[in-house]
Order: structure tokens, then C-alpha cells, then sequence
């Protein structure tokens, strides 16, 4: 992780956005810009060679995260061009979605947003454990920014 940044000094930040599923979009756009990267500076460039900052929302957290986390080389672990793949292969079970569709399963899912959220995360939590382990933002190739929220206990 970069350790500050010197006065005057231009600061580039990548910010990727959430939206469940739609994490396929900043995949193939990052995959597409990552693959270009590499034709200037070799198949060994990645994103996060090119960010002082990388910055997600909700699934661009988890987008971030794969872009950021070391392998045991200090290289990102995740291609960008891997993200399509792993949304394609585990999107089913982190984003389930529900069968019924009628007008009480609309409501009751509508209410059901308001108070908690929208997936239990269950899934999720056991895949980035299994993914990334123990790691840590300190431990991160370039600085990253993951807003969170409790929404059990209403706070960041």
C-alpha cells in the first residue's frame, strides 16, 4: 500500500461502482483497458500498476479487491480480465434472485430493502475467505478506498 503522496503531485484514483450483477460492465471495460496496458508495457501489466488510488462501492469493493490483493509474488492475484469470469461463475449464488414475481413478492421485497439488505452476503463472505484469507487494505498494492455500512447497527 502507497504510504502518502507528495504535495503537487498528480494522483490518479480509479472508481468503480456497485450494482450487483453489473459488475460484468468495469470488468470488460478494466479488462479491455488492462489488455491495452499490456500491449505498451507487457503482458505483465496490471491495473493496479497504473492507480494510486482504487476506489469501489458494493460490488466494485469486491472488483477492487481482486484487482489490489498481492499473490505470494507481490503481483495482483486477479487479471482484470478474470472478473468477468468470476462474476459469470459465482453471481448466481452471491446475487440469487428470487422466483416470485407477483404484486405481495414485490412489495414485500420492496420493504424488505428498506430495512436490510438485499442479499444475506453469506455466500459472498465464504468466497472472498477463501479467495483472500486473512488479508488486509494495509497489505494491498496501491491504496484502496471500500466504503462500508452496518446495517445491522445503522453505522459505517
Amino acid at each position: 500500500m502507497a504510504t502518502g503522496f507528495a504535495k503537487g503531485k498528480m494522483v490518479t484514483v480509479l472508481s468503480i461502482d456497485g450494482g450487483g450483477i453489473r459488475g460484468i460492465i468495469p470488468g470488460t471495460l478494466l479488462g479491455f483497458l488492462e489488455s491495452k496496458l499490456q500491449e505498451f508495457d507487457g503482458p505483465n501489466a496490471r491495473i493496479a500498476d497504473y492507480f494510486d488510488v482504487v476506489a469501489g462501492t458494493s460490488t466494485g469493493g469486491l472488483v477492487t479487491a481482486m484487482l489490489t490483493a498481492p499473490d505470494k509474488d507481490k503481483r495482483p492475484m486477479y487479471a482484470a480480465k478474470d472478473i468477468i469470469n468470476f462474476y459469470l461463475e459465482n453471481c448466481p449464488k452471491i446475487f440469487p434472485q428470487s422466483r416470485q414475481k407477483n404484486f405481495v413478492s414485490s412489495v414485500t421485497s420492496f420493504f424488505g430493502a428498506v430495512v436490510g439488505p438485499k442479499y444475506d452476503g453469506k455466500y459472498l463472505r465464504s468466497l472472498t475467505n477463501e479467495l483472500l484469507g486473512n488479508l488486509t487494505v494495509k497489505q494491498t498494492l496501491t491504496d484502496v478506498i471500500i466504503p462500508t455500512f452496518d446495517i445491522k447497527l445503522l453505522q459505517p
